[in-house]
């Protein structure tokens, strides 16, 4: 069981390869009891192997400190229920980066502002990024060697007299592009 008035701190990683180091000697510096931490592991899920072990370790009096506060959760709802949870089991929270206390009412306060705030930056990330797959999708496939006006300048070049290898050259395209783009209905003379 846990000593009563004591901090457990709480890490975690999304990948494997990231290090937990600095998370765990932050939380040591800061005078936690015990440090649990969930390595490889996305913020997606609340449900993790090692926080659950320090939800269920956390005493009345206790005070669960983690080093940022997206390493405990990554929506506000999920971390607002989590900090409901842990004020109604009379533990307190505590994030070393942010500078939260939810011991006192600022800390509270700062905690859902960050969280909305936090929350608000990744439903951006998600929109930008579904913008550029859309932006890319339209993008796809061989770039064109010439476009429509560059078809219509070859189209009169070639009535007002100019060889195909001229036009080529001028366009800087290959002599075959010429000819294709001219040749769109199958009639055109070589």
């Amino acid at each position: 069981m846990t000593p009563n008035g004591v901090s457990l701190g709480y890490a975690r990683t999304s990948t494997k390869d990231q290090s937990i180091e600095l998370q765990r000697r932050a939380l040591e510096a800061a005078g936690c009891f015990d440090v649990y931490a969930d390595q490889g592991v996305s913020g997606k899920t609340m449900a993790r192997p090692q926080l659950d072990m320090c939800l269920r370790a956390l005493q009345p009096g206790n005070t669960l400190v983690v080093w940022k506060l997206d390493r405990l959760g990554r929506t506000v709802k999920g971390l607002a229920a989590l900090l409901d949870e842990l004020a109604d089991r009379g533990v307190g929270f505590r994030s070393l980066t942010e500078g939260i206390d939810t011991a006192t009412p600022t800390g509270r306060l700062m905690f859902h502002v960050i969280a909305s705030v936090a929350e608000m930056e990744r439903e951006l990330i998600r929109e930008r990024t579904k913008a550029g797959l859309a932006a890319a999708a339209g993008k796809a496939g061989r770039p064109r060697a010439l476009e429509p006006h560059d078809v219509d300048l070859v189209r009169r070049r070639r009535a007002e007299g100019w060889t195909l290898n001229a036009i080529a050259a001028d366009r800087k395209v290959s002599r075959s592009t010429i000819i294709r783009a001219l040749d769109v209905d199958g009639d055109v003379e070589i």
